[in-house]
């Protein structure tokens, strides 16, 4: 049953200021206005005002409001039995939230709700208490355009390339002279360039991050002053794998800007959602890069061979380079064994799913396989520098001869492109001033534009030609060097390694199979 509204009520004012009213200078909408206002109305009436409430800041589209949740805690220890608001989308803009407050909670309570400039009053019979409901629609309706509007603007700056997030990431500052754009934080970067070195020696996520907790390197979480909330892996001064993962895989050190990766469910819910990568936006060369792309995209594909990796006392050369042949899935090393100083491989789906037979155990001997697989890859290696100089010296001329036969093709189609495309411009304009027909015009055009299609298409062709060969000359070299280093050790390192392999698979009847990075190259 209903309490009885009393009518000497003790007055509660609820004031409130959103972000979005403040973007848009309503002077009218202020925190000092609202509050004169007020007061002035309760004088006038003869009311006694026991407290004020004010939310600055906040939105109306939830009720998640601190001075909010007292106002409603007062009214519940019996405080106050009035509140009274400039207009009812001062109450809020949730049209169901509010709804349930002046219908249901207000009157439950014997809280007379009044709205000054809606001229609404829950006491007093009145028409336009009637059209309350409608009111916080269209309140509503207004959070939802306002909510629209502001997610388009961020979007349109995104696509341009401005930065519009909160808080940039590690190694990056705001530029003071433009909120827009990013600037390196030197002390983060060198830190940040740290991370992609290790992950180029062949370390993994866990051994980074635990290098770095070691050397009390300092955390984002500490940069950031983050206050994490029962979150164990975030804590100050410890580094973890997933921050190193999310540092390596970001291409936001290439000079790329990488937003919209995460979306409010809606202009209500304050709850985050993941979107899905192809909804990124991205824009390329935005700023200053700390990671040079080469190295990015090395990185990227180390990733794969540094992680799934025990994590034990002795890191074997082969770790994360070794493949079941037969399923498909990683070879492990176990740790040495005390007894003989031994360790040996065990494919992982076997000994995950052991009591399954899905697998064999491809037990052997790693410090053996490791000799044998560098005796192979030793092979390899030579039969590549032999068989490249034999192919050298016999292309060598003919190399030579045919790049600079492509460069000047290059050129003529360059020139008779732009002749193409002055020729259609001149009968555009022949047409405009009726020099020939339409007939003639569109039969000039189709021949012209048939020929600048086929021009236009060689052109990409031989230019595409000029760049793969630049780029596997850059590769030649790389590999080369990679190769006379590994050839000249007696006892290579993993970083060696990994430049060289790509996996190497092991099959139960022993047969071995190399996947090196040169064989493309051939």
């Amino acid at each position: 049953m209903n309490k009885e509204i009393n009518i000497l009520s003790n007055v509660g004012l609820y004031i409130r200021l959103s972000r979005e009213d403040d973007d848009k200078t309503l002077e009218s909408e202020s925190i000092t206005n609202q509050k004169s206002l007020l007061t002035q109305y309760v004088k006038e009436k003869n009311l006694r005002l026991v407290d004020i409430y004010i939310d600055d800041g906040y939105s109306g589209t939830n009720f998640d409001r601190p001075e909010f949740k007292r106002m409603i805690d007062d009214i519940l220890k019996g405080k106050i039995n009035m509140v009274i608001t400039k207009d009812m989308s001062r109450l809020g803009r949730d049209y169901i939230g509010t709804g349930e407050l002046i219908e249901k909670f207000f009157p439950t309570h014997g809280v007379r709700y009044i709205a000054v400039t809606d001229n609404i009053d829950t006491y007093l019979d009145s028409s336009n208490n009637d059209i309350a409901p409608f009111k916080a629609i269209m309140n509503d309706m207004y959070a939802k355009d306002i909510s629209k509007k502001i997610k388009s603007s961020l979007r349109a700056k995104q696509k341009e390339g401005k930065w519009v997030g909160g808080r940039t990431p590690f190694g990056y500052l705001q530029d003071p002279n433009n909120k827009n754009k990013l600037i390196i934080f030197e002390e983060q970067a060198v830190i940040v360039r740290r991370i992609f070195d290790m992950c180029l020696e062949g370390l993994s996520f866990y051994k980074i991050a635990l290098r770095l907790t070691n050397e009390k390197v300092k955390t984002p979480a500490e940069y950031y002053s983050f206050e994490w909330k029962n979150n164990y892996h975030l804590n100050y001064g410890l580094w973890h794998a997933k921050t190193i993962r999310d540092i390596l895989i970001n291409r936001m050190y290439i000079g790329d800007l990488v937003q919209n990766k995460r979306n409010k469910v809606n202009y209500k819910v304050k709850k985050i959602i993941k979107n899905n990568p192809e909804n990124y936006i991205i824009v390329e060369n935005t700023h200053e890069a700390i990671i040079e792309k080469e190295i990015f995209y090395e990185v990227q594909k180390r990733i794969p061979k540094n992680v799934g990796r025990n994590e034990k006392k002795e890191t074997y050369l082969l770790d994360g380079l070794l493949y079941c042949g037969d399923c498909g899935h990683r070879i492990s090393v176990t740790s040495r064994r005390k007894k003989d100083n031994r360790c040996y491989t065990i494919c992982n789906y076997y000994r995950t799913y052991m009591k399954y037979h899905v697998c064999t155990t491809h037990s052997n001997n790693y410090d053996v396989l490791e000799k044998i697989i560098l005796n192979t890859l030793k092979e390899l290696c030579l039969n590549y520098i032999d068989n490249k100089k034999i192919k050298e010296e016999t292309l060598k001329n003919i190399n030579n001869d045919n790049k600079e036969s492509i460069k000047k093709e290059i050129s003529v189609l360059e020139t008779d492109i732009n002749n193409i495309n002055s020729n259609l411009d001149n009968i555009y304009l022949d047409k405009l001033n009726k020099l020939i027909t339409e007939e003639q015009f569109n039969r000039v055009k189709v021949k012209l534009e048939n020929e600048l299609k086929i021009k236009q298409n060689r052109y990409i062709e031989l230019v595409s030609n000029i760049n793969e060969k630049s780029n596997n000359e850059m590769n030649y070299k790389k590999i080369e060097k990679f190769i006379d280093e590994f050839l000249s050790m007696e006892k290579p390192n993993r970083e060696l390694i990994v430049n060289l392999v790509d996996r190497i698979e092991i099959f139960e009847d022993k047969k071995i199979n190399i996947k090196v990075s040169f064989n493309n190259l051939n």
